[in-house]
């Protein structure tokens, strides 16, 4: 077996270096050729067991039979049908389902989780005549401006461009409290000064369409707030007439066991955001909302591939499926396995600071022996990890995420974190 990078990965690096933009980043030499299930062979043939699923996207695992087998019969038909202009079958079956999973009766689709983030970030406005938002410190919802606006995990994100205005809050980010107290005693203070001081210093809730919050912090860390946070927000939206957005673009579709992870927190928003995963593997995105929000008049927004008819044969393909192989049960059970086995070695490695998650949206924080944050250390993991046999991403300031494909094995879980453990000692010992 070549060890990575091999010839024939580095003439592909090589030739992309010479013609793709240089914003992308790549922490490992890892060059793609095929994956199945939660495994992805290289150009070289070896193989590693994914921790990523192309960052959330592939539920129901690479290479899903279903999902190709609806594509391929969709493709004999037609690919597209510019569906915002004219009916079709395949994206009202997807909307049917998605209501009937969901209990929204309106929705629109479009091609990404920015996107998704844009027809709400719209739609908030219109339906309440607002031009402000309040979004939170470590979010990430997307590159677009509109997203952008929102989106506060890095200012290389942000720097030069222009943005809607947008005030910031505290996450619920209780293992590094920005307010230095603790939970529980600290009464959701963080949540709680949206109301105390950003209304009484900086905005006016009259001027406010909606606050829009990820039910976990994805980009920012894999950072689980406590429940009272998003009940919080939820009461703070309904005594302010403001509208509540749950960017679930890399929580929903089961990931975090729930369809949707708002649920984990007993909460519903006015208007929800999905993308990755819903699409099976095909860009897809779609904002839900009830018909007395989702109201606007046509022309009001639209798009050219929003119902793509390859992505919606796709989309229902998998949800189905997640839905028949009852995905989440899955996703709960080997997510507590998962834990089990990260708060193992955080006894054994005090480099792992935190372990924290939901389902299979998992994530560490690596620290230094004080404690603070140690993104060297993470970044070394990573690449062991890699050298290992195993596909991993940092997020936030320190963090490592772990959100395999739900349809991972056991034994593919057990393999994986062995290989970590592993690419761990390497890095820490």
């Amino acid at each position: 077996m070549i060890e990575p990078p091999g010839p024939r990965a580095k003439e592909i690096i090589y030739r992309d270096g010479n013609v793709m933009s240089s914003c992308m980043s790549r922490p490992y030499p890892l060059v793609i050729d095929r994956a199945r299930g939660a495994t992805i062979t290289d150009v070289e043939g070896k193989t590693y067991i994914d921790f990523v699923a192309g960052i959330a996207v592939m539920n129901v695992g690479h290479s899903n039979p279903e999902v190709s087998a609806a594509v391929t019969a969709q493709m004999e038909k037609m690919a597209h049908c510019a569906f915002t202009d004219f009916f079709a079958d395949p994206p009202v079956r997807l909307a049917e389902k998605l209501t009937q999973l969901t209990g929204y009766d309106r929705l629109f689709l479009c091609n990404s989780g920015t996107e998704s983030v844009e027809a709400a970030i719209k739609l908030a406005m219109w339906k309440l005549d607002r031009q402000s938002l309040i979004g939170f410190y470590g979010a990430f919802h997307g590159r677009t401006l509109g997203s952008l606006s929102l989106t506060c995990s890095s200012v290389k994100h942000k720097e030069h461009f222009p943005t809607i205005r947008v005030v910031h809050a505290h996450y619920g980010y209780c293992y590094r409290c920005p307010l230095h107290l603790k939970y529980p005693g600290c009464g959701i203070e963080c949540a709680r000064q949206i109301e105390t001081l950003i209304f009484k210093k900086e905005i006016s809730p009259k001027d406010i369409a909606a606050i829009v919050v990820e039910p976990i912090l994805g980009e920012g860390g894999y950072i689980v707030p406590p429940p009272e946070f998003h009940q919080e927000i939820r009461r703070i939206c309904d005594d302010n007439d403001i509208l509540m957005v749950a960017d679930e673009v890399q929580t929903g579709c089961y990931r975090t066991g729930t369809f949707m992870a708002m649920e984990n927190f007993g909460v519903r928003a006015d208007i929800v955001c999905m993308a990755k995963a819903l699409g099976g593997g095909l860009p897809l995105g779609a904002t839900l909302a009830s018909s007395s929000i989702m109201d606007w008049p046509p022309g009001t927004h639209s798009n050219t591939f929003g119902g793509n008819l390859l992505a919606s044969a796709a989309s229902l393909a998998a949800l189905q499926f997640m839905e028949r192989e009852d995905i989440g049960t899955r996703a709960k059970q080997l997510g507590d396995y998962v834990m089990l086995r990260l708060r193992e070695m955080q006894s054994k490695y005090p480099a792992i600071g935190d372990v924290r998650g939901l389902g299979l949206m998992i994530g560490i924080e690596i620290v230094k022996p004080e404690g603070s944050i140690d993104p060297d250390t993470r970044g070394r993991i990573v690449v062991e990890g890699f050298k290992e046999g195993i596909v991993l991403l940092p997020c936030g300031d320190s963090a490592i995420r772990f959100s395999p494909p739900l349809v991972i094995t056991k034994a593919e879980a057990d393999t994986g974190m062995d290989r970590f453990e592993e690419a761990l000692k390497k890095s820490v010992c």
